[in-house]
């Protein structure tokens, strides 16, 4: 896999409880942070104080092999409740992309939940690309590597993302 192909995983789960319920966990941007090795906080742009289409919010990461730096997500997907999907830019241009343009997003990410079995079938997915992203500025310093090094970025996002599954189920499950 190269990264002009769009590298992507999905992982999902069932959670025993009201979708409803899973809906409002996913659609809190500030949760995942609790669970996320490299998001650290999130925060609403323009006076929004929830997801709607075209919301969009701040979002500050850190790993250990690209430091800190800063996002702005916008919301591109909203369907209530069944999908809830957002495009990941670079507005200070850390990774040089240039301008910012949610049509060229560093990564778009999706939840979709799926009515299963007295609960919902939760699915949480990431495209990287085509905008740059901290996987280019590794691949650049190391271009014949390139598959081994998106094999292991979409690694250690399987993991990630499945903690973040794992906390939501916890979350969803646990009596009000």
């Amino acid at each position: 896999m190269r990264y002009v192909d769009g590298p992507a995983v999905e992982c999902d789960l069932h959670v025993a409880a009201d979708p409803a319920r899973v809906w409002e966990l996913v659609t809190d941007i500030e949760l995942p942070a609790r669970f996320s090795p490299e998001l650290r906080r999130v925060r609403w742009l323009d006076g929004s104080r929830g997801p709607t289409l075209g919301a969009r919010f701040e979002g500050h990461n850190h790993h250990p092999a690209l430091g800190e730096w800063r996002t702005i997500s916008h919301i591109v997907r909203f369907d209530e409740p069944r999908a809830f999907g957002w495009v990941v830019l670079d507005p200070d241009n850390r990774f040089g992309g240039g301008p910012t343009d949610p049509a060229q997003p560093g990564a778009s990410w999706q939840y979709r939940l799926t009515a299963e079995d007295g609960g919902c079938r939760l699915s949480h997915s990431v495209r990287i690309g085509p905008g740059r992203t901290g996987l280019s500025l590794v691949i650049d310093r190391a271009p014949e590597n390139e598959e081994q090094i998106i094999a292991r970025r979409l690694g250690a996002l399987r993991d990630a993302m499945t903690g973040t599954l794992q906390g939501i189920r916890d979350l969803a499950e646990q009596p009000r």
